[in-house]
Formats: structure tokens, C-alpha cells, sequence
């Protein structure tokens, strides 16, 4: 009997080092699993704020670009204001001009001619050499002229390219601010992932959601490297 006893006590130590063993390992499996979450957590906390301020600034960029473009097409619309009164000026002066022609008024057809814009002054002077009066092959106005200028019709032609310049880079901001607001979304994603896993004692259930979690947080970290900076 207690040659059966001592082989009791041996075969009870042997199944309580085994049950160390088996304790023992999941034990340090999990608190691999645990480091590997935190760095996730860091990760996803890090690519968040930076992903959160770059929308931010974005959006800002937007803002600002969106009041330049706006701002610039109220003075186009002033330029273009002034070069329709402009043109409405030179040619009432231009008709009253052909009727004193007309009539032999020579006195009122120079007091019309002192009266033209300095910039129109000198295509009226060469369109009146082609003497429009009996020249049937004459242009039809110093307006189709080569030496017409209207400076006021291209500044408002500068001034509305360049505020759709600004509007078109307004755009393409919003469009970056959505992409890092897109990202921090799926980092969210990424947390959630890694919260569930946390509630999970089975460390091939809680192994696969981590690397589940790990893989979408490729794509986010992607984007914020290769995404432009504000």
C-alpha cells in the first residue's frame, strides 16, 4: 500500500505540473495579445488626432479659399459693371458722332470726338480714317478695331479666372478634408475591433479579431501618409 500511495503522490504532482503548464501558457499568450492591443490603441489614438486636426485645417483651407474666390468675383462684377457702362458711353458718343457727320454739324462732331474715353480715343481715331461715312468695306464701330482696348473688361476677365482658380482649390481642400475624415471613421472601426477582442477569455477568438483589426488599420495609416498636409 504505500508503494501504491507513493504512486499516487507521484502521478498527482506530474497532472499538477501539467495543469501549471496549461495555465501557464495561455497566461502568456494573452499578455501578448495585450501588447499587441495597446499598440494598436496607440496607433489608432495617434493616426486619429493627426487625421482629426489635418480635416480641421482642411476645412479651414476650404473656408479661407471660398471667401477669396468670393471676394474676388464681387470686384470682377464691379470691372464688369464699368466696362458695360463704358461701352454704352463710347457708343451713344459714337452714334451721336455719325449723325453730326451726317448733318455737316462739324462743331458738335468735335465737341463729341473730345468727349470719347482716353483708352477708345484711339480706335476711334484709326477707325475714323477708314471714313466709315462712304466706306462700305470700313469696320463697323472702333470697337472691331485692332487698337480697341478695354481695360476694365480684362481685369473682370482676370479677376474671374483667378477666383475660379481659388473656388476649384477650395474644392479640392474639401475633398482632402473628407478623405481624413473618411479615415477617422475607419480607425474607429479599428477601435471597436479592438475593444470587442478585449471581452474575449479564448485567445483564438480574441488572436483573430486583433489581426482582423490590424489589416483595416493598414489602409487609414495608408492614407495618412500618402494624403496631403494642411
Amino acid at each position: 500500500m504505500p508503494e501504491a500511495g507513493g504512486v499516487n503522490i507521484e502521478v498527482a504532482h506530474q497532472l499538477n505540473e501539467q495543469r501549471r503548464h496549461q495555465l501557464s501558457q495561455p497566461s502568456r499568450i494573452h499578455e501578448v495579445l495585450e501588447v499587441i492591443e495597446a499598440i494598436i490603441l496607440a496607433l489608432v489614438a495617434c493616426c486619429t488626432a493627426w487625421s482629426g486636426y489635418q480635416a480641421a485645417r482642411w476645412d479651414s483651407h476650404q473656408s479661407e479659399l471660398y471667401g477669396r474666390s468670393s471676394k474676388l468675383r464681387a470686384e470682377a462684377e464691379a470691372f464688369s459693371l464699368q466696362s458695360n457702362q463704358e461701352r454704352m458711353y463710347n457708343a451713344a458718343n459714337v452714334n451721336e458722332w455719325l449723325k453730326a457727320e451726317v448733318h455737316g454739324e462739324k462743331n458738335l462732331a468735335e465737341l463729341l470726338e473730345r468727349r470719347f474715353l482716353p483708352e477708345f480715343l484711339p480706335a476711334f481715331e484709326a477707325w475714323k480714317k477708314t471714313d466709315p461715312l462712304h466706306n462700305p468695306n470700313a469696320p463697323a464701330g472702333p470697337g472691331q478695331m485692332p487698337e480697341y482696348r478695354d481695360s476694365a473688361a480684362a481685369e473682370f476677365t482676370r479677376l474671374d479666372h483667378e477666383a475660379t482658380e481659388l473656388f476649384d482649390q477650395g474644392t479640392s481642400a474639401r475633398e482632402r478634408g473628407d478623405n481624413y475624415v473618411r479615415t477617422t471613421v475607419t480607425l474607429a472601426t479599428v477601435l471597436l475591433l479592438t475593444a470587442i477582442s478585449q471581452r474575449f477569455r479564448d485567445h483564438r477568438i480574441r488572436l483573430a479579431l486583433i489581426v482582423l483589426a490590424a489589416l483595416l488599420l493598414c489602409a487609414p495609416l495608408w492614407h495618412i501618409l500618402s494624403l496631403p498636409r494642411a
